[in-house]
């Protein structure tokens, strides 16, 4: 195999943290960014605060056009989720026969979303578990959590070559990689999670602790897993029996004062993901005929914020 490198596109919290890793194991990354966080990292490079140790790393190439890099083995894609298909469609130049696409977005769609762009040979499907964020540009804050991907082809088969070489290069830079046997079960394990703790952080405008020890607030937090367990069963999803305990359980080793960046974003009066992690259980829940009055409720909750953020009038057509 030609050994072309990486890039990740989308140099938040997320893409920041796993570009400045991968640079710092000693591989070829390059990274496609905008404005002030391009600016930063070209002139200091990827800053990393994090508890295992803060450091600051180059990376090959910072551009803002995909063209700049041209072709590489495999590219993270970790813009927000509304972002998708137009990141999609800038980053054909990075794209040679065999490159494989990691979307690492919140939500379930983005693999389809990348696949409708670029076809169906070159997206995996992902997640990642990490607390990062944007601190100042080009200066990333890991969290307490230590992170993790997940990763496989949506069809089940086993790992190209090219996504292979991208678990190894993830591994050798001290992340987890997980290669679960369904893929797709494991999206929506992770939707339960980042669901219920968005929708509830952002309606009690509280941090992981204040959620998990408030019985009510705890309750509702159960009740918005429960229900996006029902969802994705009725989707023939084959999340596990025990989906639920095992993520309160996630939620109760979780840093206290944690929050999700769905609940950040809108506390900070910024677009968010809100269609992505709560719409689209509304929606599925709706097509399938399977009540979500928990969920809808935290959608009714939000969206006239998100609608006053980006300056529309009406709801998204359910």
């Amino acid at each position: 195999m030609s050994k072309r490198g990486f890039a990740v596109v989308g140099v938040g919290g997320v893409g920041g943290y796993f570009a400045a890793v991968l640079a710092r194991a000693g591989y070829p990354v390059s990274v496609v960014a905008r404005g002030p966080s391009l600016e930063a990292i070209r002139r200091d490079g990827l800053r990393i605060l994090s508890p295992k140790g803060d450091f600051t790393v180059a990376v090959e190439k910072a551009t803002d056009k995909a063209e700049d890099i041209g072709p590489v083995d495999a590219v993270i894609l970790a813009v927000k989720a509304w972002q998708v298909t137009e990141a999609a469609t800038a980053m054909r130049p990075l794209l040679a026969s065999t490159t494989r696409v990691l979307p690492l977005e919140n939500g379930v769609e983005a693999s389809a979303q990348v696949q409708q762009v670029l076809g169906p040979k070159h997206s995996l499907m992902g997640l990642c578990r990490i607390i990062a964020s944007v601190e100042s540009p080009g200066c990333i804050r890991h969290g307490g959590l230590d992170p993790t991907v997940a990763l496989g082809e949506p069809d089940g088969s086993a790992l190209s070559e090219n996504a292979l070489a991208l678990t190894e290069a993830l591994k050798t830079a001290g992340v987890t990689v997980q290669t679960p046997p369904d893929i797709h079960a494991a999206l929506w394990e992770k939707l339960l999670f980042i669901a219920a703790l968005s929708g509830t952080g952002a309606v009690a405008r509280s941090t992981i602790g204040e959620m998990r020890s408030c019985p009510p607030t705890r309750e509702l937090l159960q009740q918005l897993m429960e229900e996006v367990a029902a969802v994705a069963r009725s989707r023939g999803i084959r999340i596990s029996e025990d989906v639920v305990k095992r993520t309160l359980a996630f939620v109760d080793a979780s840093p206290a004062d944690g929050t999700s960046s769905m609940q950040r974003d809108m506390a900070a009066g910024r677009p968010s993901e809100l269609e992505a992690i709560i719409g689209a259980v509304v929606r599925f829940g709706d097509h399938a005929g399977v009540p979500t009055p928990a969920m809808d409720y935290v959608y009714a909750s939000l969206l006239p914020q998100e609608n006053r953020v980006r300056g529309r009038g009406q709801a998204p057509v359910r």
